[in-house]
């Protein structure tokens, strides 16, 4: 399939070249599987093979795309696609500045990132991994859902400026198994992400169900007061943080824009904890990464914090084009981002409710509703929602309705940082709208930090 990919690219780099323009030629494929399941039951087992293209013809400062969906076969709609964004270019508004055109010096071909045995597992094999998890926690008032999405995902791409096309392929799989009580209408959730069939591990996912469902069925629930808190956030809750991070603290182009809480001026400058590091690694993985960026520019580990300093913004090279600076390798689908564990041997549920603490501790693994209510000040807002608990420090465990936090990152990520747990897990932060694009984000089980504010309690679940 790889050798049928690159000849179609090929063919149309030959048509695209007597056109007179430059032009870029960028490949799309998916094979999506998606189970979902609803009420204990499987509610929809589906799949699709997408092809996408997209055309950027380039006619000095002008650019114009043109996208469609299609199949290997039909080389003369393909053509027409070509065609379609040569004859846009020509009205098109000049922009500032001169994009830049790829131009890959030698083939980039990687498949490292594919794992045929992770691809090829078959529905039968994924629900028998879904039961091994949820196999004697249902009964007729707590019932499972969730969903298992994998797939296999090929990018390439080629231009006229250039003969060497550049392709990654990778292989991936989501999963998210919820327990929900019908009467009480409390869920519990465990997720799990990987690049790799041997990254799967059912007895974790259910180790921490079996946790959770223990304490949520034995202990009381409360509405908690409004007020300050020290939060204990789980990894789900950390990587969706460092998530809205990348977007409104690490971009060179929003930040130019004015949507970004850092500023040229922070550069080597203290704005978070000590305890706090984090990068772009694409040698992890687990992160899906990409080796070479669309542009053929080598990918390397790049620090956006180190123990609490900024050390720079990272720049896709169309922005890079536009306001005049250096591009760093990052015009790629997703980023690789890592955040570095701490000091803290605490790696389960388990051993979090062991460890000592002499105030109550809030454990959110999950924010849900999140969205960006002050860019400029790193502002965001989520909810807790999932499988929240309260350690008070008497020893015993309450269940806390859903509570809303709206803080600055710079706040979270800030001086009340109390400690970082070891190691490092990946957390999948793929969507399932658009073209498939599995991204995940390593990062910590746990983070502590110190009075953070309550904004809203509700008063029941």
């Amino acid at each position: 399939m790889k050798e049928r990919i690159l000849q179609v690219l090929n063919d149309l780099r030959d048509y695209a070249l007597h056109k007179g323009l430059e032009i870029t030629i960028y490949y799309h494929e998916e094979d999506s599987h998606l189970i979902r399941f609803a009420n204990s039951a499987i509610s929809l087992n589906t799949n699709e093979h997408l092809i996408r293209l997209e055309f950027t013809a380039h006619e000095g400062s002008k650019r114009a795309s043109y996208g469609m969906i299609t199949d290997l076969s039909s080389l003369d709609e393909m053509k027409k696609g070509i065609d379609a964004a040569c004859d846009m270019v020509r009205y098109a508004m000049p922009l500032s500045y001169k994009p830049t055109v790829p131009v890959y010096p030698e083939p980039f071909i990687d498949e490292s990132g594919y794992d045929e045995a992770l691809a090829a597992m078959s529905s039968q094999e994924k629900l028998a991994f879904f039961n091994r998890v949820v196999e004697g926690l249902e009964t007729d008032t707590l019932l499972s859902s969730g969903i298992i999405s994998s797939g296999t995902n090929t990018l390439a791409s080629v231009s006229t400026l250039a003969e060497h096309p550049w392709y990654v392929k990778t292989s991936d799989m989501q999963i998210s198994i919820v327990l929900a009580h019908k009467t009480f209408k409390w869920e519990v959730q465990a997720e799990q992400s990987a690049q790799q069939k041997g990254d799967l591990d059912p007895r974790k996912m259910r180790e921490e169900l079996e946790f959770l469902l223990k304490h949520y069925q034995e202990d009381p629930s409360l509405q908690l007061p409004l007020g300050r808190y020290n939060i204990v956030f789980g990894s789900a809750a950390i990587a969706d943080l460092l998530h809205f991070m990348e977007l409104i603290g690490f971009n060179g182009g929003l930040m130019k824009r004015g949507f970004s809480f850092l500023k040229e001026e922070d550069f080597g400058k203290k704005k978070f904890s000590t305890h706090f590091t984090v990068e772009d690694d694409p040698e992890r993985r687990e992160t899906f990464p990409f080796h070479r960026d669309l542009f053929g520019m080598t990918r390397r580990r790049f620090p956006f914090v180190e123990n609490g300093f900024f050390k720079g913004f990272y720049w896709m090279q169309d922005d890079a084009d536009e306001f005049g600076a250096r591009p760093t390798a990052h015009t790629v689908p997703h980023l690789s981002l890592c955040m570095a564990g701490g000091t803290t041997p605490v790696n389960t549920l388990e051993e979090l409710s062991k460890l000592p603490h002499d105030t109550d501790l809030l454990y959110i693994p999950f924010l849900h509703y999140m969205n960006i209510v002050n860019p400029s000040n790193g502002i965001v807002t989520g909810s807790s929602r999932f499988g929240a608990l309260l350690f008070r420090k008497d020893g015993s465990i309450a269940i806390p309705y859903n509570v809303r936090l709206t803080q600055s990152l710079l706040e979270i990520f800030g001086d009340g940082v109390e400690w970082i747990s070891t190691g490092g897990i990946a957390y999948n932060t793929s969507q399932s709208y658009g073209a498939r694009n599995p991204t995940s984000i390593v990062v910590p089980p746990f983070m502590q930090v110190n009075n953070l504010e309550i904004s809203h309690s509700n008063p029941t679940f």
